[in-house]
């Protein structure tokens, strides 16, 4: 049965690694009282700095995949060999809260989302070009070489589905790129802002790059 959007908006906000998407979503709950980021399970081990709990709650694969069979997750997805998912019942107990809050997730979530709140809002974060992504991945030395040229290929096919969004934003500028999500989060009425031309031609650009 699908789940009906009562009180609270659910933003689903999904990006290539390295568009910036969390550093966004960082800034943003930091800045609004009335908003809050889901907290997704993960089989992945934590990075530095990480807490379970509170970026992610950490699992094993088999604890995670138990949870699959009871139907625990609104949507899930297998990203480079980790497990990612977020659980059902914290929507649906967040969305009656009237509160607003952030799923960030990746397109396969998003369609699974979609597909279950409709009426849901869709973000999707551009990088400015191929090569700053690709700069951005390396200044966060997280990743070795093998895994940046993993996630740079990631990336394309992640661009590729943008056209699944309502809203896109370009993140050039930080500042600029915050507020233009907070302009879609206050006013929700604005429809999409999706010029198509434009950024069809912007995608192409950044898929031309990569050869």
């Amino acid at each position: 049965m699908s789940m009906k959007n009562k009180n609270g908006t659910l933003f689903i906000i999904a990006a290539p690694s390295g568009a910036g998407k969390t550093s966004l979503i960082k800034s943003l709950i930091e800045e609004d009282n009335n908003i809050d980021v889901s907290i997704s399970y993960t089989t992945r081990q934590p990075r530095a700095n990480e807490k379970n709990g509170e970026a992610y709650n950490f699992i094993d694969e088999s604890e995670f995949k138990g949870l699959i069979k009871k139907n625990y997750f609104l949507e899930y997805a297998k990203v480079f060999g980790n497990y990612y998912g977020t659980p059902k019942d914290w929507v649906e107990q967040e969305l009656l809260t009237g509160r607003n809050f952030i799923l960030e997730i990746d397109w396969q979530g998003a369609l699974q989302v979609k597909s279950q709140l409709r009426n849901s809002v869709s973000i999707f974060v551009l990088p400015p070009d191929y090569e700053t992504l690709r700069d951005r991945l390396i200044s966060r030395q997280k990743d070795d070489t093998e895994t940046i040229e993993r996630r740079m290929d990631a990336a394309c096919e992640e661009i590729s589905h943008y056209k699944d969004f309502e809203y896109i934003v370009i993140n050039d500028d930080f500042e600029s790129a915050l507020a233009e999500i907070k302009a879609i989060i206050t006013t929700t009425n604005l429809g999409s802002c999706r010029q198509s031309t434009f950024y069809d031609d912007f995608v192409s650009q950044i898929m031309a790059q990569k050869d």
